[in-house]
């Protein structure tokens, strides 16, 4: 099957398989593929980027492509140094926002169109596990297999700057770890660019 042939479904589990291969990762696929996640079919957030049914497996999939990219440019490996395994590279881009599983639930709202009010659906939050949001990926993620330190950083803090962080401890660990910087770099880049589409001036 060709790579452009493949639902995000397909492609996503194909990386999966090929580049991860830790021990207890066939066990987080299971669960992400079965009847208690809604993975593959969840938005990526209420009203920002990706807000429709499988904006988060997009996204991942676009983080992933970002990220790769990323570390791919010669200055990111000649200059600054970075250079990561295929496995922690996948890990860290598809896995970032699993804090997102089973978080979204479909809701609707009136709102006026042409002076008549009309039932329009959204997505709400619905946070059963409250754990935050970086940190939260790194708990799901770690209870089915062992991160690295690397990985479990960058995962930790992909949101970056944008996020609810304090600023030192940000900047501390894109300094101690470089692939935290990259993963909130490819982040924010399908973001607002990939997804966002922001408007050409």
């Amino acid at each position: 099957m060709m790579l452009n042939d493949m639902t995000n479904e397909e492609r996503f589990i194909s990386i999966f398989k090929s580049k991860i291969r830790r021990e207890g990762s066939e066990k987080l696929l299971d669960f992400l593929c079965s009847d208690n996640s809604d993975f593959f079919t969840a938005p990526a957030s209420t009203r920002y980027h990706g807000a429709y049914p499988g904006g988060l497996l997009e996204h991942s999939l676009n983080v992933y492509d970002c990220l790769c990219d990323y570390l791919s440019r010669p200055r990111v490996r000649e200059v600054y140094g970075l250079d990561y395994s295929e496995e922690s590279i996948a890990i860290v881009s598809l896995l970032h926002d699993l804090c997102k599983v089973n978080f979204y639930v479909e809701s609707t709202r009136n709102v006026k169109e042409n002076g008549v009010w009309k039932s329009v659906p959204f997505y709400t939050i619905d946070d059963q596990l409250p754990y935050g949001h970086g940190e939260k990926s790194v708990y799901i993620a770690s209870g089915y297999m062992k991160l690295t330190r690397d990985e479990a950083f960058a995962i930790r803090y992909h949101m970056g700057f944008s996020g609810n962080e304090d600023a030192n401890s940000v900047s501390a660990a894109f300094s101690k770890f470089p692939l935290a910087m990259a993963l909130a770099t490819a982040d924010m880049e399908a973001s607002f660019f990939v997804e966002g589409q922001p408007d050409k001036k």
